[in-house]
């Protein structure tokens, strides 16, 4: 059923475990996501980024599409649609379209009106239910444009951030969007752990999930990661498997051409990668 994040979040945060957020980029996607999540009996959340929603026929066309899947697949764990790295004019569209949950990223605005911008999102998301992340100093990497250098976010910006009864909070700890470079330090353990102490309970988002190490993942969600956003890994794995397909010439066999069977083993590819994340994150069975 599709849900706000707030309830699965904090549950996670007490739990010391965290919920997945796996980008969707199309119908097989979200549907391998799905089946994935209510298979392992995980709550969900599934990021769309404006690039995405763009690339899908706008926000009200996915929240068709995600809405029939929960009723025509049977799904019966907890599902948040959530804006990722969301405009402020972004936000407003999704409200309005009926998505469960937004991120504002207002990091590369000055804090005072990072501050003032997100203060105005939370009261329009309590009244409706629905669940804000919002963002402190930017993150690493490349994101629909916004490029940072694995950026860490000051302790203090994150409390004020914090205070203003956001949801959820994505504080830069040295990760990365994308492929993480040969020369990259590791994340920042003892920010996070600051980071943690002054915002309490509230749960915290890591995202540039894709090639962190396991044991960084663990050691990140024992400080308060609660919520670990996945999207390159699930790219990879489904170009991997539909390369294959075609390398071994399958589309040439019989109706090897059809979509379905083509597009399959990249469908199976991004269960696998969905699996093995549900079960890093220690959500499986949480739903």
């Amino acid at each position: 059923m599709l849900v706000s994040a707030k309830e699965m979040l904090n549950k996670a945060k007490a739990g010391h475990y965290a919920v997945g957020q796996f980008n969707i980029n199309n119908l097989e996607w979200a549907k391998a996501i799905l089946l994935t999540a209510e298979e392992m009996k995980s709550p969900v959340i599934l990021g769309v980024s404006e690039g995405a929603g763009k690339y899908m026929c706008g926000y009200k066309t996915i929240v068709g599409m995600v809405k029939g899947m929960i009723e025509g697949l049977g799904i019966t764990v907890p599902v948040a649609i959530h804006l990722d790295h969301g405009s402020y004019e972004g936000a407003y569209k999704c409200i309005e379209a009926g998505f469960s949950s937004v991120m504002f990223d207002g990091s590369h605005y000055p804090i005072e009106e990072n501050i003032a911008k997100t203060k105005e999102l939370v009261a329009v998301c309590n009244e409706k239910g629905l669940s804000i992340e919002a963002e402190v100093g930017s993150i690493g990497g490349e994101e629909d444009g916004v490029i940072g250098g694995g950026e860490v976010a000051s302790p203090d910006e994150c409390k004020m951030i914090a205070d203003l009864g956001v949801t959820m909070l994505a504080a830069g700890i040295g990760n990365i969007h994308g492929k993480y470079p040969a020369n990259w330090t590791g994340l920042n353990f003892e920010v996070l752990a600051k980071i943690s102490e002054k915002v309490g309970d509230m749960p915290l988002v890591l995202h540039g999930g894709t090639g962190i190490p396991e044991d960084m993942i663990k050691k990140a969600i024992s400080l308060g990661v609660s919520k670990i956003n996945v999207n390159t890994e699930c790219q990879l794995s489904f170009a991997a498997a539909t390369r294959k397909y075609i390398e071994a010439g399958k589309d040439l066999e019989g109706k090897g051409f059809d979509p379905r069977k083509l597009l399959a083993p990249g469908v199976e590819a991004i269960k696998a990668t969905v699996r093995e994340k549900i079960e890093l994150f220690g959500s499986a069975g949480k739903a």
